[in-house]
C-alpha cells in the first residue's frame, strides 16, 4: 500500500512545484487606464491606481507607500501631457530600475494646445494640451493599443492575448459609443458650462458646446464679477447643463444655478473601480444621468 501511494504524492508534489508563469503587475496613475489595462491583461495582470475617481487628478501626495507598491511592478501607466507630473516622484522614490514607463496619450488627438505663451497667470494651462483625453470614450481604442503593446513588450508569450483582448475591447466600445451618442442626441449642440476644463473631450465627443467656465483659468477660483458674467452668458445662450467635479467646492454653483435655473451634474472625471468593465460603467452612469434630464436644480 504504501508502495502505490508515495510515488502518487511525488508525482503531486512535482506538479505543485512546476514554475508558474507570473502576472504583470502594472501601477496605473488613474483609474481609467487602470480599468483598460485589466481588460487588455485579462488573467495575465495584476493592475491597481494610484489617484482615486473622487480625487483631483492634477494634484496626488507622495506617499512612500506608493514608491514602495511602484518598486513591486514591471509597467508604469502614465497619462501624460503633464496632468500626472507627481507620478516621476514616485517612479523615482521606487528604484524600480526594470520599471517601463508607458505615456497613454501616444496618438492622442490633443484638444486645446495653447498657441502663444503659457505662464502662471493663465492658471494651471497645460503647455501640451488638454490633457483629460480619455473622456472621449472613441479615445478609449487608443489606449487599449497602447497598452496591449506595453504588456507584450513584458510578457511576450502572451502578446496575441493582449492584442486580441484590445481588440475585443475597441469593438465592444464602438458599439457602446454608438449607443451613448444616440441616448444623448437630443443634447446635441446644446450649450453647457463646466467647472473645470476637464470636459473639453466628453463635450466634443457628444456634441455639447462649452460656452463658459466657473473657473476663469483653470486652478484659478472665480470672482464675484466672473460669476456674473457668467449668469448673463448662461442666460444669452440658454445652457442648461453644468458639470462639476465633486472635489470642488459646490457654492459657486449653487449660485449659478439660484440666479438661472441652470441644473448642476457632478460627475468624477474618472472611472471608480479598476474592474475590466469600469472604464464603460463610469460613461453609462454620466450618459444616463445627462439623458434623464436629472441634476440639481
Amino acid at each position: 500500500m504504501k508502495n502505490r501511494i508515495l510515488p502518487s504524492f511525488i508525482l503531486s508534489l512535482a506538479f505543485a512545484i512546476l514554475p508558474v508563469s507570473a502576472k504583470v503587475k502594472v501601477a496605473a496613475s488613474i483609474p481609467d487606464l487602470a480599468s483598460i489595462a485589466s481588460y487588455v491583461g485579462g488573467d495575465q495582470v495584476e493592475v491597481f491606481s494610484i489617484a482615486k475617481a473622487n480625487a483631483n487628478p492634477h494634484f496626488v501626495e507622495v506617499l512612500p507607500s506608493y514608491m514602495i507598491k511602484v518598486s513591486r511592478v514591471a509597467v508604469f501607466l502614465k497619462a501624460g501631457l503633464a496632468l500626472d507630473q507627481w507620478a516621476d516622484a514616485i517612479i523615482e522614490g521606487s528604484r524600480n530600475g526594470k520599471l517601463a514607463i508607458v505615456d497613454c496619450s501616444n496618438g492622442i488627438e490633443v484638444l486645446d494646445k495653447p498657441t502663444g505663451k503659457v505662464d502662471a497667470s493663465q492658471g494651471d494651462v497645460h503647455p501640451l494640451g488638454n490633457p483629460h483625453y480619455w473622456l472621449d470614450p472613441s479615445n478609449g481604442a487608443v489606449l487599449a493599443d497602447n497598452i496591449a503593446a506595453a504588456l507584450a513588450k513584458e510578457d511576450p508569450g502572451h502578446a496575441d492575448l493582449f492584442k486580441a483582448n484590445a481588440g475585443k475591447f475597441k469593438e465592444e466600445s464602438a458599439k457602446r459609443v454608438l449607443a451613448w451618442k444616440a441616448k444623448l442626441a437630443p443634447l446635441n449642440g446644446v450649450a453647457i458650462i463646466t467647472y473645470h476644463s476637464s470636459w473639453v473631450y466628453f463635450a466634443k465627443a457628444f456634441g455639447m458646446r462649452i460656452v463658459g467656465m466657473v473657473e476663469p483659468y483653470p486652478g484659478i477660483p472665480p470672482t464675484a464679477k466672473h460669476l456674473q458674467e457668467l449668469v448673463d452668458g448662461i442666460k444669452a445662450d440658454k445652457a442648461g447643463i453644468l458639470i462639476q467635479e465633486p472635489y470642488f467646492a459646490g457654492d459657486d454653483p449653487k449660485f449659478l444655478a439660484r440666479q438661472t435655473g441652470i441644473k448642476v451634474f457632478r460627475f468624477t472625471p474618472s472611472c471608480e473601480g479598476t474592474g475590466a468593465g469600469d472604464y464603460w460603467k463610469h460613461f453609462d452612469g454620466m450618459v444616463a444621468s445627462l439623458a434623464s434630464g436629472g441634476g440639481t436644480p
